[in-house]
């Protein structure tokens, strides 16, 4: 099993965002429209305006977004970031280490969605930084908001079927994945939990010898910057709980 650091609380993932500002087809200023299959992500709000715009089974909804509000969508929502003037997030993602192992999937058309490795030569950077990596984040950007428009239009008109069928591609696109997901959440959220369950236990049996081991830990954002599936990303990639991520 791969073996884990201690974990932020309950192995979340953490980075910080500031929404794209670039135009897309609909005139909308935002992030690239995406989904996790298995994880929940959640928005607080730091500064400036905007909203997060979301598809689900229940419809299409535009929540605002402005400083100190606090927005979650769970697995299967398609969500898409929306710049309105200095929009800041920070981001807590469940299950550190599955969204950077693939659970994130873009809103591409159809046809991309149905082949594997075109789907991943359209999700990948080619960069990290600079113009090439800017202009990729650009494109990639605009291919999945070409794939949303459809889904959000047919939903709005009470017809969830197409939105339905992403979801399903989705889930064919990563189902190889899920072992290597497995490992993850065993050694990470589901060992943090399992540490509390420990530790209530010895409490209970008033040996709390864990206590012995306690410490404090700190981190800096590994990378300022980085070209994310929403904005410009500040991340932590603390050793042994996050892998490369889809826009390395």
């Amino acid at each position: 099993m791969v073996s884990l650091p201690r974990p932020l609380p309950g192995a979340v993932g953490l980075s910080h965002l500031r929404a794209y500002d670039w135009a897309a087809a609909d005139g909308v200023c935002g992030g690239s429209p995406h989904l996790h299959l298995v994880c929940t992500e959640a928005y607080a709000v730091t500064g400036g305006r905007g909203a997060v715009q979301t598809l689900s089974p229940d419809g299409y909804r535009d929540t605002p977004l402005e400083e100190g509000a606090v927005a979650w969508f769970t697995p299967g929502t398609v969500h898409r970031m929306v710049q309105g003037g200095g929009l800041r997030i920070t981001v807590l993602m469940q299950n550190s280490g599955l969204p950077e192992a693939g659970d994130a999937v873009f809103t591409f058309p159809p046809d991309v969605l149905a082949d594997p490795e075109r789907y991943a030569g359209e999700a990948a950077l080619p960069a990290k930084s600079g113009p090439e990596a800017e202009a990729a984040a650009r494109r990639r950007r605009d291919l999945a908001v070409e794939g949303y428009l459809p889904l959000r239009d047919a939903l709005a008109a009470g017809d969830p079927e197409p939105f339905l069928a992403f979801q399903r591609a989705a889930a064919r696109l990563v189902r190889d994945r899920v072992p290597q997901w497995r490992e993850l959440w065993r050694a990470g959220a589901l060992a943090a939990a399992e540490r509390t369950g420990a530790h209530l236990a010895a409490l209970e049996a008033g040996e709390p010898a864990y206590l012995a081991e306690a410490t404090a830990y700190g981190a800096e954002p590994s990378r300022l910057g980085g070209y994310g599936m929403c904005g410009r990303r500040d991340e932590y990639e603390l050793p042994g709980t996050t892998l490369h991520r889809l826009d390395d």
